[in-house]
């Protein structure tokens, strides 16, 4: 017989070192599972797809790409998440730039230049990333774009974070039909629903209560 674990109010907070240790884990988990995604030739969703689609049809390395392609998102942040937030999600966005710039780089980064099966890399890669993704979720911070979407419209109207980014994931890797062929679609499509599934699974309202100090207050 099982019984409901209670949940403490008001809900503990982290403290500056836990958040600091999360965003940190979370980013490097993040940055590795683009590399794999990178490695594999597929894309995924969100504005790490878009700029994985950019970084396949421009000279211009993947860490800037990836802080340009998130301002735009930021001025929906400000307004529905605070400042707070963003600052941290900035922060996630320039850490995971800077990792997935580090890792492609031979002698220097650990896992320098290789290729993947597109579905193995996609697979593992959406696994991968759903994990760094939940860590910075519940550490107040994200990897923008779709994330701030799908946690605005969580917390608001309770929809899961995850379905809600799915459909903007979805509408991403159908962009990539003019310059990916059906096999590498097909892998990315598997991807992005992985890693939607496993984050509403496993990041859904009241699952997990505690929150970062700076939150409390309004940030």
């Amino acid at each position: 017989m099982t019984s409901e674990i209670p949940v403490p109010h008001p809900a503990p907070e982290h403290s500056v070192m836990d958040d600091a240790l999360g965003i940190l884990c979370g980013t490097v988990v993040v940055s590795v599972a683009l590399f794999l995604l990178r490695a594999g030739g597929v894309v995924t969703g969100g504005t790490a797809g878009l700029t994985l689609l950019l970084d396949y049809t421009t000279p211009l390395p993947f860490g800037p790409l990836f802080l340009l392609v998130n301002l735009p998102f930021f001025a929906l942040a400000i307004r529905g998440k605070g400042w707070g937030f963003v600052l941290r999600s900035g922060l996630a966005i320039a850490l995971v730039s800077a990792f997935a710039s580090f890792h492609a780089i031979e002698g220097i980064g650990v896992l320098g230049d290789i290729a993947l099966n597109p579905f193995y890399a996609a697979t593992i890669g959406a696994v991968v990333a759903a994990v760094g993704i939940i860590i910075l979720f519940r550490h107040g911070a994200s990897m923008g774009g779709f994330n701030i979407i799908g946690l605005i419209l969580q917390e608001r109207f309770g929809l899961r974070a995850g379905y809600v980014m799915l459909v903007g994931d979805a509408a991403v890797v159908l962009s990539s039909l003019a310059i990916a062929p059906w096999p590498v679609l097909a892998a990315s499509a598997l991807g992005v629903v992985v890693m939607n599934v496993v984050i509403a699974v496993n990041h859904r309202p009241g699952r997990y209560v505690a929150v970062p100090r700076a939150k409390r207050r309004g940030a």
